[in-house]
């Protein structure tokens, strides 16, 4: 071998032990750390609600397709009426039944750190032939304790009554009334607040409520969101039109139609075991900032 080639080998065996020198992974790794953007301030007030698509907010369908529903409103109604921005998360699912509410959305609503969780399931329950109302019960005051256990308040609510306009109403009716009278007395015996929109006789009228009867119209929720908010002590904004003019009786052949369009579909999922939730995500399953800045939208 030359001098010469010797010489090159010389310097490039230099510079990649240079090389070698100046190149730390470890600090690669924590490059993008240090400007990493800052984790948003924790509020004062952080709402979660779960339940079923009456919490979701089915029926109160936007322009996008999605729904927005009373959590929601009443998410911006605190907002509104305390003047300061709150984080809310809604773990809802429509179809859910009582047991996967809390088997699926209790404890992650918890592990989020929430200062207020609203609570509402046995809506699906109740259209069931053989409903146990009593482990309707039982179960609801256990999650309320865990809410309360977990440092949160808990916030119960009782769904509107769909009855009147749905087939066989008098039988889920006799439930419903069962179970509101029971859920009275678990919020007196725990102690907590208890939005009773079963009894808002109102809200009983099918001018409240979407085509397929299950499912409160915009008005509805917004109704609704006004009696949780008073329930929290809180005016709801002055803007919501929380009442509707009523409208006719059906005529039969909106009947006909009803059953063909709802009826029909309803049975044929219960029968094959499908839920109108299948494969469905929480709308708001992490922190979303609500401000107290009222969109005109939310008025009508």
């Amino acid at each position: 071998m030359g001098d010469g080639q010797a010489e090159r080998e010389h310097r490039v065996r230099d510079q990649e032990a240079g090389d070698r020198s100046t190149h730390d992974p470890a600090a690669e790794t924590a490059a993008p750390a240090a400007h990493a953007a800052p984790r948003p301030e924790r509020a004062r007030i952080r709402y979660v609600a779960v339940g079923d698509s009456f919490t979701e907010g089915v029926g109160d369908e936007q322009p996008d397709g999605s729904v927005r529903g009373w959590a929601d409103l009443v998410a911006r109604g605190i907002a509104e009426a305390t003047g300061e921005p709150i984080q809310y998360a809604n773990l809802a699912i429509r179809g859910r039944l009582l047991a996967p509410i809390i088997a699926e959305q209790l404890e992650p609503a918890l592990a989020l750190g929430p200062t207020l969780v609203s609570f509402n399931g046995g809506g699906n329950d109740m259209l069931r032939p053989g409903t146990d109302l009593a482990w309707i019960s039982a179960e609801t005051e256990r999650a309320l304790v865990r809410i309360r256990e977990a440092g949160a308040e808990p916030l119960l609510l009782a769904g509107a009554n769909p009855t009147a306009g749905l087939p066989g109403g008098d039988r889920v009716r006799a439930k419903g009334d069962e179970l509101v009278r029971e859920a009275r007395g678990i919020a007196e015996r725990l102690g907590i607040r208890f939005a009773d929109n079963w009894s808002d006789a109102e809200l009983g009228g099918s001018q409240y409520w979407s085509p397929d009867r299950l499912h409160l119209a915009p008005v509805g929720h917004r109704r609704v969101a006004a009696n949780v908010l008073r329930a929290l002590d809180l005016a709801p904004p002055s803007g919501w039109a929380i009442e509707a003019a009523p409208i006719p009786r059906p005529t039969r052949r909106e009947q006909l139609s009803y059953a063909r369009d709802h009826v029909v579909p309803w049975v044929k999922r219960r029968l094959t075991g499908r839920s109108s939730g299948d494969g469905r995500a929480a709308k708001l399953a992490e922190w979303t900032r609500v401000a107290p800045t009222m969109s005109p939208g939310d008025s009508g």
